[in-house]
């Protein structure tokens, strides 16, 4: 078998619906400052550096990826669940570690996934695979201004927005962290930020969209 560049971490090949999608926010999944002050420092140092390059690149909170749990009820499709371990980082923390020159001194040497990435960033991403009513799959290139992968051919999306429901700070939703309400709220966002996405990327109208999943 070939080596890959990446790692299938989950696979739901038929989606899941909302209600089958959950979260945990909590600090616990915050990225760990790297004990190596002066590779912790080329954080700031790689940032300025990008910024200098590209006005246009500016910080912003998004949610990190500190794993997930998975369970399966009754052995059918619908009776899988998968509940998203998140915690809070930045995109500035996110060009200074997986983007930095030197992000393998970031890892953590281990056979654990989650302990190996725990000085890295590791912002939650999203993207849409988006088939129109003709059957047909839409793709989109990327600006060549902006901060990873220019003019590169890729499917509709981005992030998940802490900000859009109220989780910008562990601190300001003190009383809802890791609250079975916050927890909904932050798991609908998956849902809602994607659509956003499509919406704003593709140009269509949100009626138009139907049956989406995780």
């Amino acid at each position: 078998m070939e080596n890959t560049n990446y790692k299938l971490v989950l696979s739901c090949p038929s989606g899941l619906s909302p209600s089958q999608v959950s979260v945990v926010f909590d600090p616990s999944y915050d990225r760990i400052a790297h004990p190596d002050i002066e590779l912790e420092n080329s954080i700031s140092e790689i940032w300025d550096q990008r910024v200098q390059k590209n006005a246009s690149l500016f910080n912003g909170k998004k949610f990190r990826y500190g794993g997930y749990t998975l369970c399966n009820r009754g052995g059918s499709q619908q009776d899988f669940h998968v509940c998203l371990h998140l915690g809070l980082t930045d995109y500035r923390s996110f060009v200074g570690t997986n983007l930095n020159p030197l992000w393998e001194k970031f890892l953590v040497p281990s056979e654990d996934d989650l302990m190996q990435c725990q000085h890295t960033s590791s912002p939650l991403g999203n993207g849409a695979i988006l088939e129109t009513s003709d059957k047909k799959i839409v793709l989109l290139q990327r600006s060549y201004n902006v901060g990873e992968f220019p003019g590169h051919v890729v499917f509709p999306g981005g992030h998940p927005e802490p900000e859009e429901v109220g989780a910008a700070s562990h601190q300001m939703g003190e009383r809802l962290t890791n609250s079975e309400h916050n927890n909904t709220k932050v798991s609908q966002e998956m849902f809602d930020s994607i659509i956003r996405e499509v919406v704003e990327e593709i140009g269509v109208p949100v009626t138009s969209l139907v049956s989406y999943t995780f």
